[in-house]
This record gives C-alpha cells, sequence and structure tokens, in this order.
C-alpha cells in the first residue's frame, strides 16, 4: 500500500496497477503454468497443431488487415501475435499465466516485428483493468481459451468496448460435438467420454500432476447469446473435422499424408452446416455493433 504523504506519481501509479494486476492474476496462472514450456513442442510444432492453426490463420488473414490494431487475448506463446505482426498488424495481446507470457516475449524478441507486438500479463477475468488509448479493430481469442471461462456474457460484455464499430472477433472454441471422440471413444467401448461434450456444462481437465482446470463446451447458438447485445455473427466453420484432435499426435507421425488429406478435407467441410458442428474446435466470426 501507499503510505500516507509518500509522492506518488502517475508513473509510481501506473506501476503499482500493474504489479497488483499480476499480483491477482496469479490466482489464475497454475494450470497454464505448468504446460508453459512445452507447450510449443507438444502443440505448436506438432503435425495436428499446424494444421488446426493454418485454418484458424486462413480467417485471420481474410478478415483482419494491415495496419490494424487487434486485440488478442489468451495468447499462449504468442505465435498468433507474431503472425498478426508479420501481417502488418499491431497487436496487443495478453495471457493469464506468466510462464506462457515469458515464452511469447522470447518469441516477439526473435522475429524483425518485435516492436509491433506487446505482451502483457493478465487474465480475462480482469480483462476490464485493461487499459487501451483507443478500441482495436478487432479482437482474437484462439483454441479454447474462452472455453475456461465461467461467465462468458460477462466476458462479452467486457470485451465490447476495445473493439470498435464494425470490427471482427473471430473467437475459437472447443465444439460441442467431436466426431473423432464420438468414434474413438465409442469403439471402446467408453460411451461417458465418447459424449462429454454433448452433455454440456462443465469437465474438469488434467493439464498436468496436480493442475486441474474447468473446461466448458458451449454451443454456438449459446455464444451468439451471451455476445448479444455487442457482437452479431458474420459467419463460423469447424476447426478439426477430419484433422483429429492433438492428443492423436502419434496417428499423424506415423500416417502424415492422410493428415494432408485430412486437412483439404478440412479446408473443404469446414463451412459446411451439419459437418462444421463435428469439429474439434468451432471458430466463428463476430461483427461488433454499434452501441
Amino acid at each position: 500500500m501507499i503510505r500516507p504523504g509518500r509522492e506518488c506519481g502517475p508513473r509510481r501509479r501506473k506501476w503499482r496497477l500493474d504489479a497488483i494486476t499480476a499480483q491477482l492474476s496469479t490466482t489464475h496462472l497454475q494450470p497454464f503454468d505448468a504446460v508453459a514450456a512445452e507447450y510449443d513442442t507438444s502443440f505448436t510444432h506438432s503435425l495436428i497443431g499446424r494444421a488446426q492453426r493454418q485454418s484458424v490463420w486462413r480467417e485471420i488473414d481474410r478478415w483482419f488487415r494491415p495496419g490494424q490494431r487487434i486485440l488478442e487475448i489468451n495468447c499462449g506463446t504468442g505465435v498468433d501475435a507474431v503472425h498478426l505482426a508479420e501481417g502488418g498488424m499491431r497487436v496487443e495481446a495478453c495471457d493469464a499465466s506468466a510462464r506462457m507470457i515469458e515464452v511469447a516475449r522470447k518469441r516477439r524478441e526473435e522475429s524483425p516485428f518485435a516492436a509491433f507486438v506487446n505482451f502483457r500479463v493478465l487474465c480475462i477475468e480482469e480483462i476490464a483493468h485493461l487499459k487501451l488509448p483507443d478500441a482495436c479493430d478487432g479482437l482474437l481469442s484462439n483454441f479454447a481459451g474462452l472455453n475456461c471461462v465461467e461467465d462468458l456474457r460477462g466476458t462479452a460484455r467486457n470485451l465490447a468496448p476495445y473493439v470498435r464499430a464494425g470490427g471482427k472477433a473471430i473467437l475459437c472454441f472447443f465444439g460441442p460435438s467431436c466426431a473423432w471422440e464420438i468414434l474413438g471413444y465409442g469403439l471402446r467401448g467408453d460411451i461417458s467420454r465418447a459424449f462429454r461434450r454433448l452433455r454440456g456444462g462443465s469437465r474438469e481437465a488434467n493439464l498436468a500432476p496436480g493442475r486441474k482446470l474447468t473446461v466448458r463446451y458451449p454451443t454456438v447458438r449459446s455464444i451468439c447469446r451471451d455476445f448479444k447485445p455487442y457482437f452479431r455473427l458474420v459467419s463460423w466453420k469447424g476447426v478439426g473435422i477430419a484433422v483429429p484432435p492433438s492428443y492423436l499426435e502419434p496417428w499423424a507421425v506415423r500416417f502424415p499424408r492422410a493428415l494432408k488429406a485430412a486437412a483439404r478435407l478440412d479446408a473443404r467441410l469446414g463451412p459446411v452446416p451439419g459437418f462444421r458442428a463435428l469439429a474439434d474446435h468451432v471458430l466463428l466470426v463476430f461483427e461488433r455493433v454499434d452501441a
């Protein structure tokens, strides 16, 4: 705390606010801190991780433009933020995990576009504390960070002021049903796991020994309902229909040609009604509406 009578200028106040915010955020960090060091090895650089991310990047490159300013939440190790910077955009990126941000900053320093990206430790539950001079042109949340949020409607309300009217929000969630899981676990007779997403509600996930978090599987309809009246749905597609979930990486390594064929099939089936609802992830594009 600041002692009575002690001078506290704008810089000191800002430093203390950042320190307090980072300290508050640590209550949400443990699960993601535990996997930060190996996340790039286990997912980012994996064959399945690359295939699924390329599908997301096609939408990012379609909707976001050079010169725009993008806010990224749940930025993880900074792969998408650096991609945006390489595309000529300025990026404000945040994540709940201090260790994820450490990896992201190292990645930024290895990029010739380091000046275009700013990383900070901030969890979604505290996004209202984010101070930006102006609203951004777009919003990005990739690979299911929002599935860990309990109050999605409140999160949408808190995010809305950071996106200008007409700006796009590209949000990637775990899908409410996954054909690979239904087939794989169903053939093993594990019916509970085969249909766990379809039951809705929340489930505990183990990221590392002793590190658990709660994951939710909202439907596209419920997501759209939670993001009203601030955002309207423009389009959505499935990511990972033929391409399997990342835990099947050994299959992808064994059959790389089959994975490439699956990725090509994904590109065709991704926007097709029916098929898109069976994907590992769903990618939704929203537009910010006038307040």
